[in-house]
Formats: structure tokens, C-alpha cells, sequence
């Protein structure tokens, strides 16, 4: 009787974890903001990260609703937005697009910084990474010519 107790046991754990597991799916986006201190289009050691940069990012899910998120960069220049919800509700598509920078001289936003496109067919648990968003000062300093 204890053996069988066991067993049953064991079978409804195993049960529950599988249900909860098969019914969550968790996704993240992330990314980072810099300020191209020369506008040269490359990280060089004169450029740095932006903290505080506004992001938003909007996904379509599979079953066709539309997510807006907003985030902001923290001291390493990078933001996160992360969801759980169900698998079928998962995102399908996403946008990513840099909305302002507090930065005092950069300011200005790169040319190709306007928005990231693109699906989001990652499996649970695993993220997308957005290229760097480039913000540029609205003078650039004289070292820089």
C-alpha cells in the first residue's frame, strides 16, 4: 500500500510539472543604447553608453494582439522587457525603436537607429538581442576631426 502511495505520488509531481511547464512560455528582448561621441558609425573608445535612453518595444502575438512595451537603460546602457504568458499567445513579431535620450549632449539620433523589425520565434525561456540603437552629440567634439 505504501509502494502504491509512493508511486502515486510521484506521478502527480511528475504531472504538475509537466501541465505548468507546457502551458508558460517566457520570452525577452534586450538591447543597448550608446552615444557615438564622433559619429564615425563605430565603437571606439571616445563613445559610451547612454543611461536613462527611452525604448519601446511593440510585438504582435500569435493570436493577433498587440503589446506595447517601455523601457529604460540602466547604467551599462542596456534595457530588458521580458513577458510570460501562454504558448499561444506568444509574441510572433516585434519592433524595437529608441524613443529619446536624457543625455545632456547626445541627443541626436543616429541614421540607422530609427527601429529594429523582426519575428520572434525563439522556444521559452531563451531572448533576442537588438542591435545597438546610436544616438550622436549635436556638435562633435574637435578631437574628433
Amino acid at each position: 500500500m505504501e509502494a502504491h502511495r509512493k508511486k502515486l505520488l510521484m506521478s502527480l509531481i511528475i504531472l504538475t510539472v509537466f501541465v505548468s511547464g507546457s502551458r508558460g512560455w517566457t520570452g525577452a528582448i534586450h538591447g543597448r543604447v550608446i552615444c557615438d561621441v564622433c559619429g564615425d558609425s563605430s565603437i571606439g573608445p571616445e563613445d559610451h553608453v547612454l543611461e536613462g535612453a527611452e525604448v519601446a518595444v511593440l510585438c504582435i502575438t500569435r493570436s493577433g494582439e498587440v503589446l506595447n512595451y517601455q523601457a529604460f537603460t540602466n547604467s551599462k546602457g542596456r534595457y530588458t522587457v521580458a513577458e510570460t504568458m501562454s504558448e499561444s499567445d506568444r509574441w510572433d513579431a516585434c519592433l524595437a525603436r529608441p524613443i529619446s535620450s536624457f543625455h545632456e549632449h547626445c541627443t541626436h539620433l543616429g541614421a540607422n537607429s530609427s527601429g529594429v523589425k523582426f519575428s520572434y520565434n525563439h522556444p521559452s525561456g531563451h531572448s533576442h538581442t537588438v542591435r545597438p540603437f546610436v544616438y550622436r552629440p549635436s556638435s562633435m567634439p574637435t578631437y574628433c576631426i
